[in-house]
């Protein structure tokens, strides 16, 4: 069987894709991931996305996602996607019990923050351990919070953080910082912005919540205890493109798009965070995934009407 369009990932961008596409009665399959939902699922209450005064959480959004994109018939595959075939059509997509073909595809993978590995780190995320200082910043309100990282997101991060916070420490394991000067003059005047140099956090405390974070100078192995209310993960993010490389044109592995969603290749589309390296927020994701969605219904009805005409003149 081929399908008209599958979407591969199921977290915003996806899910909302195949909402678009299965109200057309397009009944769009969803290969959605062994752990479908995308950053969503590591957040706790998501205070701005529209449509919710009064917040949800993040798991608890995804599931309404995906149950409104099942009302209209949405088909889900719950693996994770590991080859595709863009070179002869129907494209191929292969999980690791099946594969599926179909006339059109939407690769909305998304991105995964990188963490530093700890199980402390783990054991807090949503509970005063974040990856998005602008979802998050707000519930640290006159609080302590920590920024690790020394790149422009953590300079941007730091410096958001500071309309909110009571004061930031941003923990760097090097002597000084790969982000742009100006971010870096930016952070270095902000007064309530502390600088822990050439250390690493080790491990992060607490019971409940987040209640402090121990640091190791990685100079001279020393090890102290700083008291925190949170910590902001800020050293970049991973496209979930791996199984991409060579198949679609990527940078850093990002894949490369050309009119917001397209790519050199008709009928393949890209949405949300494993193309965009700049706002990655749910909203923004959602948004692509729609624009996706339209460009495949376009695509699906012109292939449709052209074989209907190829039809009749045999």
């Amino acid at each position: 069987m081929v399908e008209d369009v599958i979407v591969i990932g199921g977290g915003p961008a996806g899910l909302s894709a195949s909402l678009y596409l299965a109200r057309e009665d397009f009944h769009p399959m969803v290969i959605a991931g062994l752990e479908a939902g995308g950053q969503l699922l590591l957040t706790t209450t998501v205070e701005n996305y529209p449509g919710f005064p009064e917040g949800i959480q993040g798991p608890e959004l995804v599931d309404k996602f995906r149950k409104q994109s099942s009302r209209f018939g949405t088909r889900f595959v719950d693996e994770n996607a590991v080859s595709i075939d863009l070179k002869s059509r129907p494209f191929t997509v292969k999980t690791a019990s099946d594969e599926y073909k179909a006339n059109c595809i939407i690769v909305a993978t998304g991105a995964s923050p990188r963490l530093l590995g700890l199980e402390s780190e783990k054991k807090f995320i949503g509970k005063g351990v974040s990856t998005c200082a602008t979802c998050d910043a707000p519930f640290f309100k006159n609080k302590k919070v920590i920024v690790v990282g020394g790149g422009d997101t953590a300079m941007e991060d730091s410096d958001f953080l500071t309309k909110f916070a009571e004061s930031v420490t941003i923990v760097h394991r090097r002597d000084e910082f790969r982000a742009s000067k100006i971010m870096q003059e930016r952070v270095k005047s902000n007064k309530k912005i502390n600088i822990i140099w050439n250390s690493e956090v080790v491990e992060i405390l607490g019971d409940a919540k987040v209640t402090g974070a121990r640091i190791k100078n990685v100079v001279n192995g020393e090890e102290s205890t700083i008291e925190t209310d949170g910590v902001f993960m800020a050293i970049g993010y991973s496209p979930n493109t791996k199984f991409l490389e060579g198949v679609l044109p990527m940078e850093n592995g990002y894949i490369v798009t050309k009119d917001d969603v397209n790519t050199d290749i008709p009928g393949v589309y890209v949405a949300g965070d494993d193309a965009d390296f700049k706002y990655r927020q749910a909203a923004t994701a959602v948004g692509s995934g729609v624009k996706a969605a339209l460009e495949a219904r376009a695509y699906i009805q012109q292939l449709k009407y052209d074989e209907s005409k190829g039809q009749e003149k045999a």
